[in-house]
């Protein structure tokens, strides 16, 4: 199962300088919940927006072209996508985390979505992948809870690729 785990303001961006254009700690606790004891990929850039290295309790996989990227142990360092499955069992949970480059990449192979749709504007220099929300069918919508820490409304989606496609 290849499932993508990502947030998006109204205009799709899902980054700006390498962070998060925005602070959610709901978000947070839902990409927490949903990559904790899984296999997570991702792309050097979004590997190096993690502040202390590896995301803890997640296998790592850090794609890039440069076949001698330094990664922090346990992080995993992998050139292309086929090299993935020499490093996950078939019946793993993988859930690719970013950036967009890496979300293109997998884009024909996602099975589910999890999106939290943050309905407000960001200024961002990163866009997610265009992806065809026709080939998907929404499973599950939950709006968020607006309070102090969690200022932005959103939604949490969670989409399922259609068996017909």
């Amino acid at each position: 199962m290849i499932g993508f785990v990502w947030a998006e303001d109204s205009n799709q961006n899902i980054g700006i300088n390498g962070h998060l254009p925005w602070n959610l700690p709901n978000d947070m606790k839902r990409f927490k919940d949903l990559t904790t004891n899984n296999v997570i990929v991702m792309g050097r850039k979004t590997y190096e927006s993690f502040p202390n290295g590896p995301l803890p309790n997640r296998l790592n996989i850090v794609i890039s072209r440069d076949k001698n990227y330094p990664v922090q142990q346990p992080a995993i360092l992998i050139n292309d996508k086929k090299q993935l499955f020499d490093h996950v069992d078939p019946d793993d949970k993988i859930m690719v985390i970013g950036g967009s480059t890496i979300f293109k990449l997998f884009k024909d192979d996602v099975d589910t979505l999890y999106v939290t749709k943050i309905h407000h504007d960001f200024s961002g220099d990163t866009k997610m992948t265009p992806l065809n929300y026709d080939d998907f069918k929404l499973i599950e919508k939950k709006e968020g809870i607006v309070d102090e820490k969690n200022i932005y409304p959103y939604t949490f989606e969670t989409y399922q690729r259609s068996a017909h496609v």
